[in-house]
């Protein structure tokens, strides 16, 4: 028997009686009726392929994580660029029939007309009579969405030539499961601009596009047509508005979205609980580190999500713009290492750019990950080709855009092919060749023989003790974290290595430019990775203190940043009011010249 669901008569008060994602797909599906396929046949419908609406939910499981599903949302408009789109907003909303919070996504692209929306939005058909209501491409959408929240309406406007239309869509999960339907039906409606006036524009019959009408009042967030044409008010002459409702609940009932902890991000609840860390403000360096904060935080995970920096365009969440961050702006002692992979056998060579480097809180956190794009989006972000636990390769971040292979359906991982694994491979033996090269400029010992002799002459200056030196790094070691934006860089030059400047091999190893170097084939053999490193323990407590302070001054900048925009508000406004009263003013004076001129005539 189907899960029982309960709900109120309107239509928003509507859900679901299962409200957690990974749940709601448990119920006994209701058999078609005998008579149904008879009724196919006559119909014409018999040659359709029938979707189940336990579809949806199955579907929409390819996104584990729901900023993955807000992303592929994101995506859409981004594509819209080429066709004008400016922005895209990401908010929260209230459905005002039940006082829920809804999420909302605006653009201002080039919108969908009517074949455009039914091709986004359709899986099995929207009328049974109405041929034009199939859709079978594209999958993005109906996963995201249903994976954000139970239900969803679009709003789009588009122009194609000189025919401006209005399209509303409804992708309810509900209404399929409480009215125990066997197929998908996904009600539209159409309307255009005619004389300046905004009028039904029917494909099928009357009939068709009433029950749609009807549908889409009894099971959205709207009670009248009047409302849903409100909601183009703020579309403009073209783009799309989608709104995602009866969101998602976590085991213990609560939203797994939280628009209440942050009132300029969307947060995830129950995601943020620190990584590493061995002292308290090291742990509080890691709660703000950007590879941190993106596990939970929206506005972290969007500020990295495309590896270009956008000319013309914005993501707005919440009211304020994201600003976009260059993960490889952020790498100390930076190289960039050409990567060439033999795609296949026939094909022409690609060339791909890695730029490898060490975090800007090296060695004191131990951030460290290759993030892989596609496109200009990201896929991995922070991959760990090394398991934690190893001196080599600590704090080395890289970022890459690896086209050349396909991303899994999610687009948060990449399917695991021979080509994915040569380039595994070949990542860590660029992370091995760049630590071999420049570990030392963190403080490690150096691997080069003459390197280190000049490290250990440092360290017997010092009064350095290598026992000591072990037991100082087998602590360090256990820091965890990523990589981020966070802190001014430091120490990007020999001498703050403690290596006196007098080697042609230093000077040139040194520098925090970038190299090239070719790799004209893969290389698979593995290098096994030790944990032979050796730190400077008072290289490590001068670091860890400069950077203790560095956050604190951050923080104190942060204060005094937030009051001095509150202050420039406040003016603001004040300004305005003064305006305001001095318009008023000048209107009388007007007023009462004039009337003054009239007297006196």
């Amino acid at each position: 028997m189907p899960v029982a669901m309960a709900g109120g008569s309107s239509g928003g008060g509507r859900v679901l009686d299962c409200r957690s994602f990974w749940k709601a797909g448990s119920y006994e599906a209701p058999a078609a009726p005998t008579h149904g396929f008879q009724d196919a046949l006559e119909t014409g419908d018999f040659d359709r392929a029938r979707v189940h609406p336990k579809f949806l939910h199955t579907n929409a499981t390819s996104h584990k994580w729901a900023f993955g599903a807000i992303a592929e949302l994101l995506d859409n408009a981004v594509d819209e660029i080429s066709n004008g789109a400016t922005f895209i907003r990401v908010d929260k909303t209230i459905n005002s029939k039940d006082n829920s919070p809804m999420l909302l996504f605006q653009d201002d692209g080039g919108g969908m007309d009517p074949e455009g929306v039914r091709r986004c939005m359709s899986l099995g058909f929207s009328t049974k009579k109405s041929k034009t209501t199939i859709g079978q491409y594209g999958n993005g959408f109906k996963t995201s969405t249903m994976r954000l929240g139970a239900d969803a309406i679009v709003f789009t406007c588009a122009i194609r030539g000189s025919n401006v239309t209005l399209s509303i869509g409804l992708l309810s999960y509900t209404f399929l499961r409480r009215t125990m339907k066997d197929d998908i039906v996904v009600p539209m409606l159409d309307f255009k601009i005619q004389d300046r006036e905004i009028v039904p524009l029917v494909y099928g019959s009357q009939g068709d596009w009433d029950s749609s009408l009807k549908i889409i009042l009894d099971w959205s967030p709207f009670s009248s047509k009047e409302e849903l044409l409100q909601q183009f008010q703020d579309v403009g002459s073209h783009g799309t508005k989608v709104a995602v409702y009866n969101l998602w609940m976590n085991d213990d009932g609560l939203l797994e979205l939280d628009f209440e902890d942050d009132d300029e991000d969307i947060l995830l609840r129950d995601q943020g609980s620190a990584s590493g860390g061995v002292t308290k403000g090291q742990k509080e360096i890691v709660q703000q580190h950007i590879s941190h904060r993106l596990r939970f935080s929206l506005r972290a995970y969007t500020s990295i999500l495309y590896l270009k920096k956008f000319d013309n365009f914005q993501i707005i969440l919440r009211g304020k713009p994201v600003e976009q961050i260059c993960i490889t702006d952020e790498l100390k002692f930076k190289k960039v290492v050409t990567y060439k992979p033999q795609v296949t056998h026939d094909s022409q060579v690609v060339s791909v750019r890695v730029d490898v480097g060490f975090a800007k809180e090296a060695p004191i956190l131990g951030i460290f990950g290759m993030n892989v794009y596609h496109k200009n989006r990201l896929i991995m972000p922070f991959w760990k080709v090394f398991q934690e636990g190893s001196s080599r390769g600590r704090s080395v971040v890289g970022v890459l855009e690896a086209n050349f292979i396909e991303p899994a359906h999610d687009k948060q991982d990449f399917e695991r092919t021979p080509l994915f694994l040569r380039l595994e491979a070949r990542l860590k033996q660029i992370i091995i060749d760049f630590w071999k090269e420049k570990c030392h400029l963190i403080g490690y010992q150096p691997t080069d023989p003459n390197l280190r002799s000049q490290y250990k002459a440092t360290l017997k200056d010092s009064g350095g003790s290598a026992s000591h030196v072990h037991h100082k790094n087998s602590s360090s070691r256990r820091t965890g974290g990523f990589s981020s934006n966070l802190l001014p860089e430091t120490y990007d030059d020999v001498a703050a290595a403690g290596f006196p400047n007098n080697g042609s091999h230093l000077q040139s190893t040194g520098q925090a430019q970038e190299n090239n170097m070719d790799s004209e084939g893969l290389d698979e053999d593995l290098v096994e990775i030790g944990s032979s490193g050796i730190f400077d323990p008072n290289f490590m407590e001068k670091l860890s203190e400069e950077n203790l302070a560095l956050f604190s001054r951050r923080e104190e900048l942060r204060q005094r940043d937030t009051q001095l925009k509150q202050t420039i508000e406040d003016l603001e406004r004040e300004l305005e009011e003064t305006k305001r009263k001095c318009g008023q003013l000048a209107a009388e004076l007007k007023v009462r010249k004039n009337h003054q001129h009239l007297h006196h005539r």
